[in-house]
């Protein structure tokens, strides 16, 4: 998606109350030509209320103020954390008290022409005061942003895209009539009209790609082709049908697909060659669809005072600087009655996102709900039901591996997949995960011979996109289970197989670039063939647990990258005179413990617990008049050279939170920033309260000193306590806060600043300090250092390993099946928080355990795009269906100087095929279609 050009202005200050009656907006962005404001709810109420939605930090009861525990758990577990749903226009000062209610149609039809929507049923007090058609949107000028491409609503006389799509958004002025009418329209299927059939709308698909690798002649050797030494490529040719034409054509167009494509080709042609020493292994594998199902379904709060012409918003996402500024571009050309001139979005914590709440069409219903509803607030909330029928989706895959073997060596040789993605209604992420997931395709694996060729296609499913694993759970498990079969067939030891074959620090992926961080894969599988799980796998299975079971054992091993490839990270830290400690960023609280993660990284250089943490803000930084313009993922070099030159631009302003970034992106900057007032603020207030000239050696000595409970501790001298040091650089007018822009794309933007006639050369992009208690000041920077735009071709750079170790115990008579014993032993860097990467590990551990044995939504008329479908019939992990008391998570201690990894999504990857294996070793069959049913293990065992 290619973004719009966005100024930062100045932003108004904003008191902690306001009178009942009006309040001013801040001015972040202008976009579309409407001023945008984006916060953290409740930043410009009353104290009760901005404490609510506000993170606690240092506090007696509260755990977090040694660092451990989370700093918002008191406040979860006893109701005091608001979310996005808990809010209504009474709760929010300034706000008329009256709260109208929106719920959305949505089509069960996606094969007729619709016709309409016939509201005969809904007369008298069920008849809503507003309704809302595609006939609406035409009528007003709005525009879809390019990012949701497709009708918002199915136009009159067109056949839906995909089941699910919105028809009309009605809207109620009384909760009561508005209940009645969602009871109603749950149960009567005929509110919409269709006519003649013309089946399943058929678009082009939404992204296609081939990415081949062939190694040197040695290790050290360039690679004779790659897609970081060639590039990316695309077939550009198409069936009839819509469906990319692989094959190298003999026409004189697309050279640099025919180059891999006749690589590719000779890499399928050695595996298919019936050569006696290699071992060819040629198998498919489908996965489901599957809803993320977080608790919250989505949600959304919206007011439209036309007096004033300011739109508020209230909302719950994983990327609120695209929610906001794709409500301005679907009514930056509206008619002058429907163009708010203020956008102030607020964001309230989230039941949980697990990826389904980045980049969701939800906000823009929202804000057209109030739009067309002015001076009334109204609520735009999801049940079940509609969760299940408009929320993003897993996508399914359908995949065919062939791997081949050298039969004396045991070493992978080639690797060849194609794997078809169903996108459903709308493209969302669709083409990113296609490549994300075919560039995992070869796991953990060294191997010299790589081809794949993903494509992502439309359907009249409920639109896929963005989901905890992002594609790689999808072919990685795919890859374990044939890579336990190559070495069962072998009779190699399924880890020892996994160790010949493992990439190497300084090996290279399959799109031909090396990781930045250290691989761990050794350690990995040195811990899981050494854990009794797996040494006591042949007894346990002769033994047997019950009579009338049988027990397996499976391995599994996986890696996963973290970040997208063009992430940002903006915050602020500061510090008062008394020493405490407050943290404002714009990374996402969606149950991830982002906010304990900031407290802690930036108690490593400021020796305390944040006294105060506020997430989800984007209007506070105007002080570093940040400019954007084109698509950090697309542009070239030129562009991006000639951009910086203004010292004020940077590739992207704001990014969701996403990606498993929260430890390494979202902490980034206020550990930056953090690090300027220990060296520019703290240590110069110190080296006073020691008595130290700053020509004494030990000045220079900044980084020897040490925080220890809340002291700075430096040898033979006094230990100063944080609160003393902070009064004195306040005195002294010392840095004392600083806020900070980071920017990465597989690498760190890079910039020098000039601090007290001192210069500083960090990890950031853009720097302004506040000195005492005076204003932030923005700091030019010098020598930028943006990383090359050519890194858009690297598939990963950054990752984490996670292996896991499963026993199961299947009953012959009934297939039903218990989980004796786990293990799972992951590495994250250095851990900000154990307690919280622990339970993102058994969250993981319950996700994939969910989706290997029990999750499936059918894709169409009988799936979830019905609107019948609600968690009677979608069956989830319980903790019946958990080893809760067998589960063993180890983490791996940080290497020397290791940053914080992320790690969300690897922990839930390797649980789904160390299952699969663990169910063949204990029945003897292969199963190559998830989810796999008690009843299809029935039948393997009778």
């Amino acid at each position: 998606m290619k973004a719009s050009p966005l100024a930062v202005a100045e932003v108004e200050p904003r008191g902690r109350s306001v009178k009942a009656s009006r309040r001013e907006f801040a001015k972040l962005v202008t976009a579309s030509g409407i001023a945008l404001s984006l916060s953290r709810l409740a930043l410009a109420n009353e104290p009760e209320f901005a404490a609510r939605e506000t993170l606690p930090g240092r506090q007696r009861w509260n755990p977090a103020a040694t660092g451990a525990g989370r700093i918002d758990g008191v406040a979860k577990v006893t109701g005091a954390k608001l979310y996005a749903s808990d809010f209504r226009a009474a709760d929010l000062p300034g706000w008329p008290t009256h709260t109208a209610h929106a719920m959305l149609i949505r089509t069960a039809n996606a094969t007729h022409i619709y016709e309409g929507v016939d509201l005969a049923r809904m007369s008298g007090a069920l008849k809503p005061s507003v309704i809302i058609t595609a006939a609406d949107l035409a009528r007003i000028g709005a525009r879809v942003p390019k990012f949701y491409s497709g009708d918002l609503f199915c136009p009159v006389g067109k056949t839906p895209l995909y089941l699910g799509q919105p028809a009309a958004l009605l809207i109620y002025e009384s909760f009561d009539n508005f209940d009645q009418a969602r009871r109603l329209a749950l149960r009567n299927e005929t509110l919409l009209k269709f006519g003649a059939e013309t089946g399943p709308v058929v678009e082009r698909d939404y992204g296609a790609f081939r990415f081949t690798r062939v190694a040197g002649a040695t290790p050290d050797a360039p690679d004779v082709y790659s897609p970081v030494k060639d590039g990316w490529v695309s077939p550009g040719f198409f069936q009839d049908g819509g469906g990319p034409i692989w094959a190298r054509l003999p026409v004189p167009t697309g050279a640099a697909y025919a180059n891999a494509a006749s690589y590719g080709e000779e890499i399928r042609a050695e595996l298919e060659a019936d050569t006696p020493n290699l071992l060819v292994l040629d198998r498919e594998f489908e996965t489901q669809s599957v809803d993320p199902m977080f608790l919250e379904p989505e949600c959304g709060l919206a007011w439209y005072d036309a007096e004033r012409k300011n739109l508020e918003l209230v909302l719950g996402v994983q990327s609120p600087y695209d929610a906001a500024t794709s409500v301005a571009t679907l009514l930056g050309n509206a008619r002058a009655n429907f163009k708010p001139a203020h956008i102030n979005a607020h964001f309230a914590y989230m039941g949980g996102g697990f990826g389904g709440r980045d980049h969701t069409p939800f906000p823009l219903y929202v804000a057209l709900a109030a739009m067309f509803l002015p001076g009334r607030p109204v609520r735009l909330s999801q049940d079940r039901y509609q969760q299940f029928q408009g929320g993003i989706k897993r996508h399914a895959f359908k995949m065919r591996t062939r791997i081949g073997v050298d039969r004396a060596t045991g070493k992978i040789s080639a690797f060849a997949a194609d794997h078809v993605l169903n996108g459903g209604g709308l493209a969302n992420y669709s083409a990113s995960v296609a490549a994300v997931s075919a560039n995992a395709a070869i796991g953990i694996y060294d191997v010299p011979k790589v081809d794949v060729t993903t494509v992502a296609l439309h359907s009249r499913g409920v639109t896929a996109g963005s989901m905890r694993g992002y594609g790689t759970l999808q072919t990685m498990t795919a890859l374990e289970v044939l890579i336990d079969e190559a070495a069962s067939t072998l009779a190699i030891d399924p880890i020892e197989f996994r160790r010949r074959n493992a990439l190497k620090t300084g090996g290279r992926t399959m799109a031909g670039n090396t990781y930045d961080v250290v691989v761990r894969t050794p350690e990995i599988l040195d811990r899981l063939e050494k854990h009794a799980i797996w040494r006591q796998r042949a007894e346990e299975k002769a033994r047997g647990r019950r009579p009338g079971s049988v027990v397996g054992t499976g391995v599994a091993c996986v890696t996963k990258d973290y970040g997208s490839g063009a992430d940002t990270s903006l915050s602020s830290v500061e510090v008062d005179p008394k020493g405490r400690i407050s943290i404002r960023c714009d990374h996402v609280e969606m149950g991830n413990g982002i906010g304990t993660a900031l407290a802690n990284r930036v108690a490593a250089h400021l020796g305390a617990v944040a006294d105060e943490v506020a997430v989800a803000e984007v209007d506070r930084f105007a002080a570093l008049g940040l400019v954007t313009s084109g698509d950090p993922y697309t542009m070239d070099q030129a562009t991006q050279d000639a951009a910086q030159r203004d010292p004020r631009w940077v590739p992207a302003i704001s990014s969701p939170t996403s990606s498993s970034i929260g430890a390494h992106v979202g902490t980034h900057s206020a550990s930056e920033a953090a690090r300027v007032i220990y060296r520019f603020g703290l240590w110069p207030a110190a080296l006073e309260l020691w008595g130290l000239a700053p020509t004494d050696p030990r000045a220079a000595n900044w980084d020897a000193a040490r925080w220890e409970q809340g002291r700075l501790v430096m040898p033979a001298l006094r230990a100063l306590p944080l609160s003393e040091i902070a009064a004195r650089a306040h005195a002294r007018k010392g840095v004392t806060a600083a806020m900070a822009h980071s920017f990465s794309r597989w690498s760190w933007s890079k910039a020098t600043f000039a601090i007290g006639g001192q210069e500083w050369t960090a990890e950031i992009d853009a720097l302004a300090v506040r000195k005492g208690s005076g204003k932030f000041v923005r700091l030019d920077r010098a020598d930028v250092k943006y990383p090359p735009t050519v890194f858009n071709r690297i598939g990963t750079s950054y990752t984490s390993l996670c292996g896991a170790l499963v026993r199961v115990e299947i009953e012959r008579d009934t297939g039903a099946l218990r989980i004796d014993r786990a293990y799972t032993v992951l590495e994250c860097g250095r851990a900000l928080t154990p307690e919280i990467v622990l339970g993102q590990a058994q969250g993981g551990f319950a996700m994939g355990v969910g989706y290997a044995l029990l999750e499936s939504l059918p894709l169409y008329e009988d799936g979830p795009g019905n609107g019948q479908w609600n968690l009677g019939q979608y069956l989830i992990a319980r903790g019946s269906d958990l080893p809760l008391q067998a589960l063993e998570i180890e983490i791996l201690p940080p290497l020397p100087n290791d940053p914080p990894k992320g790690m969300a999504e690897v922990v839930m990857i390797p649980i789904v095929p160390a299952l699969l294996n663990a169910i063949f070793d204990a029945t003897g069959r292969r199963f190559h279609a998830l989810p796999v049913t008690q009843q299809e293990l029935k039948g393997a065992l009778t």
